[in-house]
């Protein structure tokens, strides 16, 4: 080492995109066990389920027009969910700036062998989203984990579309507030900015997303784990908390003392603020140094959450290089950015990192970046 570290590290390093950082103050030995080794059918089980649900119901603002089921797969699992169930009606259209964008339409294309129409930007920028036809299903990600890159706002989305909108929402629920009337289909998971545990998804269907799934029967076959109708009717316990498969009761109980944290701090409000003050906090040191910027350059449409962050003359080797030594120096962990995007660091901001953690930060790129220089 050529210069001295820096004297404040933050106090919660926990700076990685997925699974992100627990709430503050998080503890093992604080969940509720009395729901483990029961069945989760069991009436402590479904009690436990359906206060998951409810309390995810609460803080999201979500409509009673609209239904959330706890699917297996996080994200990807209740996304595709989604897609195998519902697609193939009507034309669709897939907006894809990022890595899992562009995994919708691998799927829609060699897995369903639909042809839609795709929309492409590269990392950093958003498509043209007034290019979008909502007489067809609109496949898209609200906030690009893997790109910085995120869609504005809502108002985009036509009200009287014919289409259905599917919103990943992974790395934007908790973080904005999402217009729920423009969106039929939206899915996320706890390891994202509630920081609770994987391999569980969360599916939200709107009405219009009910009526396809009654209506409408796919040409191919459907795994059980996707099967969400029975005889032509919307299988309702799903969205109960009668879940497909068995799900992790432990990762049930984390997910519950998240949700408790957020009503903590002031519910959906008071976790959109804290990812505002984080993106903040972030934002000063971008702009206090001429060798660090922003991936997407136009803050109309950057991510609050998963902030993607350019390095003057940094390849993949120095950032990684950077990455691990302030690991190593447990300053922070996991920012290499993703693999298919630009060398680059990705910083989580979502609300439960603290914003002084962020702050605390600036000074240790400082020192990695200067450590790597060639």
């Amino acid at each position: 080492m050529t210069n001295p570290t820096p004297d404040v590290r933050p106090e919660r390093p926990y700076f990685s995109s997925g699974p992100c950082a627990k709430p503050p103050g998080w503890t093992a030995s604080a969940l509720a066990t009395d729901s483990l080794g029961r069945s989760h059918r069991s009436k402590i089980g479904k009690a436990r389920l359906k206060r998951c649900i409810d309390l995810m119901r609460a803080n999201l603002r979500l409509p009673d027009t609209h239904r959330i089921g706890i699917v297996p797969g996080s994200d990807t699992g209740a996304y595709e969910m989604a897609m195998w169930t519902m697609l193939g009606q009507r034309p669709v259209t897939a907006l894809a700036w990022e890595s899992f964008g562009e995994g919708w339409v691998t799927d829609a294309v060699k897995q369903l062998k639909i042809d839609p129409t795709v929309i492409r930007a590269d990392y950093g920028a958003l498509p043209d989203l007034a290019q979008v036809d909502w007489s067809s299903d609109v496949l898209f990600t609200w906030n690009g984990t893997t790109s910085g890159v995120r869609v504005p706002n809502g108002e985009w989305i036509a009200a009287d579309r014919e289409g259905l909108s599917f919103a990943d929402a992974t790395s934007a629920v908790f973080a904005y507030d999402i217009p729920w009337d423009k969106i039929d289909v939206a899915t996320f998971s706890w390891q994202k900015v509630l920081g609770g545990e994987g391999a569980h998804g969360v599916l939200i269907l709107g009405p219009r997303a009910v009526e396809r799934l009654e209506s409408y029967v796919p040409a191919w076959p459907l795994p059980k784990v996707f099967r969400l109708t029975s005889k032509g009717k919307l299988i309702e316990g799903v969205f109960s908390g009668e879940t497909i498969n068995t799900p992790s009761m432990l990762a049930v109980e984390d997910a519950i003392a998240a949700l408790e944290w957020v009503e903590s701090v002031g519910g959906l409000d008071g976790a959109i603020a804290r990812c505002d003050a984080n993106a903040a906090a972030l934002n000063r040191i971008v702009e206090a140094r001429d060798w660090l910027g922003h991936l997407a350059a136009d803050p109309t449409s950057r991510s609050k959450t998963s902030v993607c962050l350019t390095v003057e003359g940094a390849d993949e080797a120095r950032i990684k290089k950077m990455a691990a030594l302030l690991e190593e120096q447990g300053a922070a962990f996991d920012i290499a950015g993703y693999r298919d995007a630009p060398p680059g660091l990705r910083i989580w901001c979502g609300a439960t990192v603290d914003s002084a953690d962020i702050e605390a930060l600036g000074p240790w790129l400082d020192w990695a970046y200067e450590e790597t220089r060639a």
